[in-house]
């Protein structure tokens, strides 16, 4: 790394210089910029004249901008040459990330190589400089005193120290937006790819903020490697070999998932939100090039980010939030769902760009994001105990119908009900109509549709969540047809059950609801924090087990596809014409609740419960 592989040395008095290397392309120019006699300057040198550290690392701030000015004037006039182009004005978003990564890539490696090269790659400099620039050049200190292999514990403590003036410096430029920082990295990555560009262009701007977070993130990765963390080198080029057709980028892609068809707007939110932080921590990469050790870097970022992320921390980028948790190993991180979830959310927007064109046809591509998941912890939500569910029927909510402003009128009432009877979702609850409750003709039982009608902003988890469900028989004696007949007798066929929770333009809103449920549970008793709504599906799963309810029949009614059997792929009225009214009637009359007395439960009246207490 220039700066800090080449930055300050100790000569053999003890005495600070500044050194960099010049590339070798440039060692020309840069004799010819300096106006020496020689054929080229291999290397930019200058005593700081002091023998503190501190003090050198302070005065090598001038010196290295100095050495940084003549790199930028050296690398102007190799530059037409190399590209035999007009100067461009603009780079495509492929371009710039392949160069920001180069740059991470590069930085990287040359740590490496300095941090495990040991004596030999002392010696191959030492050779390197006498052959190429000073014939009886020597090192201030015997080769022999070099490590065969790696650092000697004063160079990894020299190395420490200097790493926490140039980080600080760094994340200082990009807090403040200062590109000016890499200027001269963004000079030699221009030369490398031989692109003659306009500094006063956009594009040079977005290279500018991209080179800069990877140089920030670079020098993250070698604190890390200071603290003896194993971190990889990128595979990365510089330059461009040939002229790749590389297709569009993961923004692009997600652009066209948008466009394709109308999707649920919280979907939308997390998959945008998910590549997004993908593009903050890599760039927006061309598809083709995403690697699995970007999937692996995602990951590891995604499991350092804190749970709780109040204040600013809401419009923390994925890079802060992970520098924030590393350094704070105490606080707790989001769980391995939600980093799968982010995970998935990538791979599905790739996967999309693969079979949509997004990739050129004829370019080998395996999805890096397979097998990339981590293990998740054991779901803590779980069934109700008998004893929670008397606590929670026996509530003036049940008994009274005196509905809080929070429980939303009758729907306080019925949704714990119908979960409970029905093993439905709440989201699936809040968004049923009068038209979602029917007789069926032969058999006159009354039966519950769960379907999706994307027109009204109702969506449903899975394809297999389309079901039917007999409605049973203590639902019916607590008045719930009554109030459906209320409802489509006063509003029409399609109206929401319970209006107050219904999906409105297409976004949900039974959440705020869920929150009040959620106190009100806690404040009847049921301090449990496993115990949520959700509670009430596996405690209807339960039951159906205990009845001895066939999987299959299990399976649809409860809206899970089990690949191996034929219950995968059926909807509400498939469903039907599969198993008949009859099967289905009597596997959720086996729903017994054994134990619960419901008998203070109050029916519901139409008319008489509508009111909304305080």
């Amino acid at each position: 790394m220039r700066r800090v592989l080449m930055g300050v040395i100790k000569d053999r008095h003890g005495t600070y210089h500044a050194q960099q290397k010049v590339p070798e392309r440039l060692q020309v120019a840069v004799a010819r910029v300096r106006g020496l006699e020689r054929d080229r300057q291999v290397y930019l040198k200058a005593s700081l004249g002091t023998k503190d550290l501190k003090t050198a690392n302070v005065r090598a701030k001038l010196v290295l901008a100095d050495f940084d000015r003549i790199i930028r004037e050296a690398t102007a006039l190799v530059a037409r040459p190399l590209t035999a182009q007009p100067q461009r004005t603009s780079l495509n978003s492929a371009e710039i990330a392949r160069m920001a990564e180069a740059l991470y890539g590069k930085l990287l490696a040359d740590d490496e190589a300095w941090r495990f090269g040991g004596r030999a790659f002392v010696a191959e400099g030492v050779e390197w400089i006498r052959r190429n620039e000073k014939p009886d050049f020597e090192l201030p200190y015997p080769l022999e005193s070099v490590r065969e292999h790696g650092w000697h514990p004063e160079q990894l403590a020299r190395q420490k120290e200097f790493m926490v003036h140039e980080l600080a410096t760094m994340q200082e430029a990009l807090a403040l937006g200062d590109i000016s920082a890499v200027v001269d990295d963004v000079a030699l990555l221009l030369a490398d790819f031989e692109i003659d560009l306009d500094p006063t262009s956009k594009s040079y701007r977005e290279l500018g903020t991209l080179a800069l977070m990877a140089y920030v993130r670079a020098l993250q990765a070698i604190e890390n490697r200071n603290a003896g963390q194993p971190i990889e080198t990128p595979m990365f080029t510089l330059g461009f070999t040939s002229a790749p057709v590389l297709g569009g980028t993961l923004r692009n892609a997600v652009e066209g998932w948008v466009k394709e068809r109308s999707r649920p707007a919280g979907t939308l939110s997390e998959y945008k939100r998910a590549v997004e932080m993908f593009i903050q921590l890599h760039g927006d990469l061309a598809v083709v090039e995403i690697k699995r050790p970007h999937v692996r870097e995602y990951r590891e970022a995604l499991q350092k980010v804190p749970q709780r992320r109040g204040g600013d921390f809401r419009k923390a980028t994925l890079p802060e939030l992970s520098a924030w948790g590393l350094k704070h190993p105490e606080v707790t991180k989001v769980s391995g769902a939600t980093v799968n979830k982010q995970i998935g959310a990538v791979q599905a927007i790739a996967s999309w760009a693969h079979g949509n064109g997004v990739i050129p046809d004829d370019t080998p591509w395996s999805n890096p994001f397979a097998n990339m998941s981590v293990q998740e912890d054991q779901s803590e939500r779980t069934s109700f105990e008998t004893a929670e569910l008397q606590l929670l029927f026996a509530t003036p909510v049940f008994t009274r119908h005196e509905y809080p402003q929070g429980g939303r009128g009758p729907a306080a009432f019925w949704l714990p009900l119908l979960a409970l009877l029905t093993g439905a979702r709440q989201a699936e609850l809040a968004g049923l109509t009068a038209t979602d409750v029917q007789l069926d003709p032969e058999t006159s039982t009354p039966l519950l549709f769960i379907t999706e009608k994307v027109s009204r902003g109702r969506r449903l988890k899975t394809k297999t969540s389309q079901r039917v469900i007999p409605i049973h028989a203590e639902l019916a004696r607590l008045g719930f047809l009554g109030h459906v007949e209320e409802v489509r007798g006063r509003e029409g066929i399609d109206a929401w059950l319970f209006p107050r929770v219904a999906p409105v333009m297409g976004k949900a809103r039974s959440s705020t609801w869920s929150k009040w449920f959620g106190r009100y549970l806690r404040a009847q008793g049921v301090t449990d924090r496993a115990k949520v709504f959700h509670s009430f599906r596996h405690s209807f799963k339960d039951e159906l087990r205990r009845g001895g309810v066939n999987q299959e029949i299990h399976d649809v009614l409860t809206g899970h596809s089990q690949g191996h059997t034929v219950s995968g792929g059926y909807g509400a009225k498939e469903m039907l014409l599969r198993y008949g009214v009859t099967v289905l009637r009597e596997a959720v009359a086996k729903v017994a609740y054994r134990g619960l007395d419901l008998s203070r439960v109050q029916p519901f009246v139409v008319g008489k419960h509508t009111r909304v207490h305080k």
